[in-house]
């Protein structure tokens, strides 16, 4: 939610977080304890508008955030339901 405030696509005060959907797509071991998992994760504000982003960050056992996060907006897709 950060990423997406600091580059003005939108503010947290305009989401229903109860709406905001995230399926993990992937889970790889990349080290003893370490992990690169990937997220598909909608978020949508109060006006019905939907913000759909990929993300890709590194967790282990421990911790659930050893690296910064990478997130990929979504401004179209193709294929699918």
């Amino acid at each position: 939610m950060v990423h997406l405030k600091n580059a003005g696509i939108t503010d947290p005060t305009k989401l229903d977080e109860s709406k905001t959907h995230a399926v993990r797509l992937a889970s790889e071991k990349i080290g003893k304890d370490l992990y690169r998992d990937v997220y598909d994760i909608t978020f949508y504000e109060k006006s019905g508008n939907a913000i759909e982003v990929i993300t890709s960050s590194e967790a282990s056992s421990s911790e659930c955030s050893m690296s910064g996060v990478d997130v990929y907006v979504v401004s179209k897709k193709i294929g699918g339901p």
